[in-house]
């Protein structure tokens, strides 16, 4: 798959184009390969970077990109991997590549889907993905404020849960129980079964005055969910809670809203605007900030494929054309580029 260069620009022009694209350039989301030695990256101009992990990781080519191409007619918000394939959405659609064929040259998609959205002219990101291992179906979620499941064997939508008001940004899987977390522009987290496929818990985040941002807005951009802790944030503080209680029992003193946030053994790992990935402890106190490339950070990858314990990596992406490589929590060892 070679890059893709309009036909409007001039030969002697070409370098300057790229070089431009690359300055303007924001990666929304990343996604490792199944045996764990790649990592797929997606940005703001719709294309998909896969990047050698095992090659950059010996010899630091910060260049170890090898190919990419445009995936999506817009930017490519999200993406996860199943064993086989990688999904990604964009602007109203989800589409998959066979991992098999993505290292190659070439490669084209294996299908695209489009949930049934309420109007034909309705066309909303999907700005957020997860996958449901136990009945093999993807959540989709993103601009029309709903949330679409799909049965991966057939490709088929199977249900849409409806609850919120505004714009989804964020999923979770309580992986001990059939439930998923959702949050978004309304401020508000939303526990849904998917037994029965009705919301059974809601958290108005904003509404509890140590969470409470007014400044910021009363939007959650980011949340992660372990047994029955929740951490979330975005306008409101980043925010450790109970699920059981609807109880915040850490506020975490962090200013900048947060846009990613994961749970890693004893700590949480945060990061959003601002150059550095967070360690938290889940008393609240800060362990580290580790510095990055990037001006602000929008999506975090913890690399834990047991095929390629070589590759057990963090990786932090987002306001630029670099992908940033944590070969442990305490120093970025280098950056992947596009």
């Amino acid at each position: 798959m070679e890059r893709a260069v309009p036909l409007a620009v001039p030969l002697g022009q070409t370098e300057v184009f790229q070089a431009l694209q690359r300055l303007h350039m924001t990666i929304f989301s990343q996604s490792v390969s199944p045996c764990g030695k790649f990592l797929a990256a997606g940005n703001n101009y719709g294309q998909i970077a896969i990047f050698s992990l095992a090659s950059g990781l010996w010899v630091e080519l910060v260049n170890s990109v090898l190919h990419f191409s445009l995936a999506h007619d817009g930017p490519v918000y999200s993406m996860v991997s199943t064993d086989r394939h990688l999904l990604s959405a964009g602007d109203g659609e989800v589409k998959a590549w066979l991992w098999a064929e993505m290292l190659k040259k070439g490669c084209k998609e294996l299908w695209h889907r489009q949930p049934p959205y309420r109007t034909s002219l309705e066309v909303p990101e999907i700005n957020a993905l997860l996958l449901v291992p136990k009945e093999n179906s993807l959540i989709l979620a993103g601009g029309d404020c709903q949330l679409h499941t799909m049965d991966l064997e057939t490709g088929t939508f199977t249900r849409v849960l409806r609850g919120h008001t505004d714009y989804i940004h964020c999923l979770a899987l309580r992986e001990r129980s059939p439930e998923v977390l959702s949050g978004g522009e309304d401020g508000a987290v939303r526990l849904w079964d998917l037994r029965t496929a009705k919301e059974v818990q809601t958290i108005e985040v904003y509404k509890h005055e140590e969470c409470s941002r007014p400044h910021n807005g009363r939007w959650i951009g980011c949340l992660a969910t372990d047994s029955d802790w929740m951490v979330c944030g975005g306008g409101p503080a980043l925010t450790l809670w109970h699920l059981r209680s609807s109880t915040p029992t850490t506020v975490f003193p962090i200013r900048a809203p947060q846009k990613h946030v994961t749970f890693y053994q004893d700590l949480i790992l945060s990061a959003g605007q601002g150059r550095c990935v967070n360690q938290w402890q889940l008393s609240g106190e800060l362990k580290a900030q580790v510095p990055g490339s990037s001006p602000g950070l929008l999506s975090l990858s913890l690399n834990q494929q047991p095929a390629a314990p070589e590759c057990k990596v963090l990786t932090a992406a987002g306001n630029s054309c670099r992908v940033d490589v944590f070969t442990n929590l305490g120093y970025r060892a280098f950056s992947l580029s596009f």
